[in-house]
């Protein structure tokens, strides 16, 4: 199986073609940024497939990141796998950024845990932790770090993710201490494809994984004003159009007719 794999969720822009055949990459970029992704991704992907020296029709399977995430890095990722996937006709399917950072400590013939942590600011963390075996003991979860860090109870864990270090240096001295801190920036992207050559497209959909709502949004009292203007500007509130309805529904028949597409 050919495996496009691509992250654009966290602070790196990288994708990779997993032979997993052949059981190895054949071909793979990472480039670390915390901005830019949108205009780095395609020429990148370009390049990885030209070093693969493959097609995209070639691919059997588009795997990308879903996030918890950046939202702008998260869309640009996904609008790409999609947009290959659709051209391609082949399936494309996601892959948390919790469970890629978890993946490459899971199975190691251990005893330890494993939390994987991304940093959600304002003190709080994205997290999960799961079992040697990879079995969850915390599902993926948004918690102040303090709560995160009851997670100690398991035994000395793997911590891995960008908060991985955030955790380490905050670890309660009555605990055991974490076996490994690996605080990468961004998942590897080899395991980004090995996951997404494991999983089934079916129960594992391309789209963003949110643990929490938008930071910002309109307070009630806003709400409540934009609707009250909006029926002032529409002057009749007994059921004729109003002006500032979605656009979609209004008939514009002075706006120039958009060409046919070529």
């Amino acid at each position: 199986m050919l495996i496009l794999a691509i992250d654009t969720a966290l602070d790196a822009c990288a994708a990779a073609v997993l032979d997993t055949s052949a059981g190895q990459l054949i071909a793979a970029e990472s480039q670390a940024m915390k901005r830019g992704h949108a205009e780095a991704l395609m020429p990148l992907i370009a390049r990885v497939m030209k070093e693969a020296g493959l097609p995209f029709a070639a691919l059997d399977r588009i795997a990308v990141t879903t996030g918890p995430g950046s939202f702008t890095g998260l869309r640009v990722g996904l609008s790409a796998a999609r947009g290959i996937a659709l051209a391609a006709a082949k399936p494309a399917v996601g892959v948390t950024t919790l469970s890629a950072y978890a993946a490459p400590c899971v199975g190691q013939n251990g005893e330890h845990p494993v939390i994987s942590a991304i940093d959600a600011r304002h003190d709080h963390v994205y997290f999960q932790v799961v079992s040697a075996d990879g079995d969850a003991l915390i599902d993926p979860r948004v918690a102040p770090i303090d709560e995160a860090l009851e997670a100690s109870r398991f035994g000395a864990p793997h911590l891995v993710g960008n908060a991985a270090r955030m955790l380490a240096d905050r670890w309660p001295t009555r605990a055991l201490p974490p076996s490994s801190v690996d605080a990468q920036a961004a998942p590897d992207i080899a395991w980004v494809a090995w996951m997404g050559a494991a999983i089934d497209p079916d129960t594992a959909p391309p789209r963003p994984y949110y643990l929490r709502p938008p930071d910002a949004r309109p307070s009630q009292d806003l709400r409540s004003k934009d609707v009250h203007s909006k029926n002032l500007q529409g002057k009749d509130l007994q059921g004729q159009n109003l002006q500032d309805e979605d656009p979609r529904s209004q008939d514009l028949p002075d706006q120039p007719a958009r060409p046919a597409a070529s």
